[in-house]
């Protein structure tokens, strides 16, 4: 896919992937078995700069584009999902927020450390009684003088323990539904404000998640973003823009088990001869980089819609659908070819087989994708 990048881009990702294969793919393995967030990985990524693409130079950011994050979410996944999802979800979703929807004051006091590294960030929307219908959430806010106090919890919070500071969505009025949530970044050490580390996960081990608790918290009303009533916008506008970059994650652990699986193929040998050669093998790498290619594609045209300030949600959508799918077809091919070494953690592939599994459910079900593809394809054709 070279022939689709710019020359800025393809140095970008040379750099990512010189900077995976020396530092992340070593401790991949050793990350994902003890189920803990690595921080020397993360001081790697953030030293690269991998968290300012794109934000303003007085905040310490770079120049960038949306196809540049898709390059280095795709190069860092090739290397470890749960490392990219840990910089998706502090770059994408968190910083990205405040970014859009923060004041001058609260882009000052939070973006600079972000960008460094120094501040992780997280972003809280999914409840255990609301993850597709995320307008059923059941955290408060109630406007108390100078603050609002908040009561609920929000669950698979990625970054959540380890953040400085967390952007959470909350209601004001159930009955309103959507157009009743407010957006608030909420502090750590914050009275009432619990982090509960929930392990067990199936892949992305290495990524912190838990579940988010607030009891009688005191949030400054200085630190409410945006408008009251638009914080449910505020988060489909952000959702839209990320899918694009979980998109370029599904092509990331792709890419990394089928070049796995191309480097067994070549090696294992039956029946005389390198299972390469065999034309069942054969047939399965042809559907494996077939789908990573059209997953790429997709992407980056994606990526491109939003970078030059046209329409992107139907291409978005349809990005995240099949590369996500396509990832996990992938994954499983990659298995197969291995046989049964494939299903011990000793090879790579079982580590990709089961991170993929989970990119067709977070930041919008397939479901989810296909609501929005059909209603934009209904849309057009009235």
């Amino acid at each position: 896919m070279n022939f689709l990048l710019t020359e800025e881009e393809k140095m970008l990702q040379a750099a990512v992937r010189e900077f995976v294969e020396r530092e992340v793919k070593p401790r991949s393995r050793a990350t994902d078995e003890a189920e803990e967030f690595d921080w020397e990985v993360w001081k790697g990524m953030t030293g690269l700069g991998l968290a300012g693409i794109g934000v303003d130079a007085r905040y310490g950011g770079t120049p960038g584009t949306h196809r540049q994050m898709v390059q280095v979410i795709e190069e860092v996944s090739r290397g470890d999902a749960a490392a990219s999802v840990s910089l998706l979800a502090h770059r994408s979703l968190a910083m990205e927020t405040v970014l859009q929807f923060g004041n001058d004051k609260q882009k000052a006091k939070y973006i600079p450390g972000a960008v460094k590294g120094e501040k992780i960030l997280a972003w809280a929307l999914t409840e255990p009684g609301s993850g597709s219908d995320a307008a059923a959430m059941q955290t408060t806010a109630v406007k108390k003088g100078d603050h609002y106090v908040l009561n609920g919890s929000k669950m698979f919070i990625t970054n959540g323990d380890i953040a400085e500071a967390v952007m959470v969505f909350a209601t004001q009025d159930k009955s309103q539904r959507h157009k009743g949530v407010s957006a608030f970044i909420v502090d750590k050490g914050l009275e009432g404000f619990e982090a509960h580390k929930q392990s067990g996960k199936m892949g992305l081990r290495g990524s912190n998640t838990v579940e988010l608790t607030f009891r009688d918290t005191p949030v400054p009303v200085g630190n409410r973003l945006g408008e009251e009533g638009k914080g449910f916008r505020y988060a489909m506008e952000i959702l839209d823009s990320s899918r694009i970059i979980i998109a370029a994650q599904s092509v990331g652990i792709a890419q990394g088990a089928f070049e796995s699986a191309v480097r067994y193929a070549q090696q294992r040998k039956t029946f005389g001869k390198p299972i390469g050669e065999h034309q069942a093998i054969q047939f399965m790498l042809a559907d494996m980089a077939t789908d990573i290619y059209a997953s790429q594609a997709m992407t980056l045209h994606a990526a491109t819609l939003k970078d030059q300030g046209l329409p992107y949600l139907q291409e978005a959508s349809m990005a995240k659908l099949y590369a996500s799918e396509a990832c996990f077809r992938v994954a499983s091919k990659a298995v197969q070819i291995y046989g049964g070494i494939g299903y011990f953690k000793e090879s790579d592939v079982e580590r990709y087989f089961r991170d993929s599994r989970v990119t067709s459910i977070y930041e919008g079900t397939s479901e989810i994708q296909r609501l929005v593809i059909a209603r934009q394809i209904l849309e057009q054709y009235k």
